[in-house]
């Protein structure tokens, strides 16, 4: 493993971490990404749907076979069944294919120089001072130490090296386990719009979700923070009133797992030589477990604050923490009002759900949503909701669903 004078290692090559190595490789800095399976963007970790004003502000233009549908609204049903239908005039979100772009954004980030290292699990972090200097990795019980001036953590959920880093991990109580099939049909749904799914008794904890795709297939997921989701899966493709007559003749073409952490970012992402992006910091929407999308715009932050670092050859926290004062006031008031929203809607009872929604639909709030331009779309037309909290709660959850990435 040629590893001279490394500027900086990436633990992960999903999403976020190729994208800070990119960010950093397009600079100059040398980097090496280390990512524990064989194979990028395998297994699949989420549906892949993104907003386009989410890539916009990314400036990320991507090839055309990575995108799978263009979807301009949804249909919200409730846990007995009421449907709520918000529809733009024009696609407001994108369904990719999540294999295709982690192999898109690795590959952008080779040609700009980045090293990538694959089946090589980081089981440690080295410290050196005080300071993050290097990993420990292993592959068939071999170990081998690998150093540098700083790490980046892109690790996902597992919060492995935030431990290690004496950094505090994920709020477990607010993770939840997702459960996604990819199915060779869906029959009698709109080919531009998704599903979403409330209730406790096929997705405690969030929802579930059909995703169509141009080709007639589509992605069937849901997430629970409780129980199987394989047996919630199976109960909600089988037994749901309406989900069940979309997927009688389907067929589970691939099944793909993960956790999501809807609890918000953790307190502190960065340390002595050491920052945290993506699920690994929960910078994960809590309404809706999006994730790509911000965690995108916190990875290309890390990698401009690592090169400021390097240039400096400064990296105590001192420095370090210009990454969370800039990611924070990107989407920090986001994401604490989504938190809020969560943790309201995980107070509502199925009952008190169809009351909402049913108070949605005679308030006519998918006509402002289908107007909303942005977050600034409320104004007087929302003033009505304020008196109900948990119906503007759910408004805005609705809002969140139209405007920002699913997963």
């Amino acid at each position: 493993m040629n590893q001279e004078s490394l500027d900086a290692i990436v633990v992960g090559g999903g999403p976020c971490g190729s994208f800070a190595a990119w960010t950093l490789a397009k600079l100059g800095a040398k980097i090496a990404v280390f990512e524990e399976h064989k194979k990028i963007g395998l297994p699949s970790h989420c549906a892949g749907h993104v907003s386009l004003r989410g890539l916009e502000r990314l400036g990320l233009r991507l090839p055309r076979r990575i995108f799978e549908n263009e979807i301009s609204g949804a249909f919200f049903y409730s846990p007995s069944g009421l449907q709520f239908r918000v529809k733009r005039t024009s696609p407001v979100t994108y369904v990719l294919n999540r294999e295709l772009l982690d192999k898109h954004l690795a590959e952008l980030a080779m040609k700009a120089g980045a090293q990538y290292f694959t089946g090589l699990r980081v089981n440690s972090i080295v410290l050196k001072s005080g300071s993050v200097a290097g990993v420990c990795v292993g592959r068939k019980g071999a170990k081998e130490t690998v150093t540098s001036n700083i790490v980046i953590d892109a690790e996902g959920c597992s919060s492995l090296l935030l431990k290690k880093a004496g950094l505090q991990t994920l709020d477990r109580s607010m993770v939840v386990n997702a459960i996604q099939a990819e199915v060779d049909q869906v029959d009698d749904i709109d080919i531009d719009m998704v599903e979403v799914y409330l209730g406790q008794e096929y997705a405690p904890g969030l929802f579930a979700w059909i995703i169509p795709k141009k080709d007639g297939s589509a992605k069937v997921g849901l997430a629970t923070k409780k129980g199987n989701p394989r047996e919630y899966l199976k109960r909600f493709m089988q037994k749901h009133p309406v989900a069940s007559e979309r997927l009688i003749g389907s067929k589970i073409t691939r099944l793909s797992m993960h956790p999501i952490s809807l609890g918000g970012a953790i307190p502190k992402t960065y340390a002595n030589g050491l920052l945290v992006v993506g699920d690994a910091a929960s910078q994960v929407k809590p309404t809706t477990g999006g994730g790509i999308i911000f965690g995108l715009l916190c990875a290309r932050i890390a990698g401009r604050v690592t090169y400021e670092a390097i240039e400096n050859r400064d990296f105590s926290e001192k420095i370090l923490s210009r990454y969370q004062l800039q990611w924070r006031k990107l989407i920090g008031f986001d994401l604490a009002m989504m938190l809020k929203l969560r943790r309201m809607l995980d107070r509502l009872s199925n009952d008190k759900m169809d009351k909402i929604i049913n108070l949605c639909t005679k308030l006519e709030i998918n006509k402002i949503l289908e107007e909303a331009g942005d977050a600034d779309f409320m104004g007087s037309s929302l003033i009505r909701m304020l008196p109900n909290p948990a119906a503007l709660a759910m408004a805005l959850f609705f809002l969140f669903h139209l405007l920002t990435s699913h997963h």
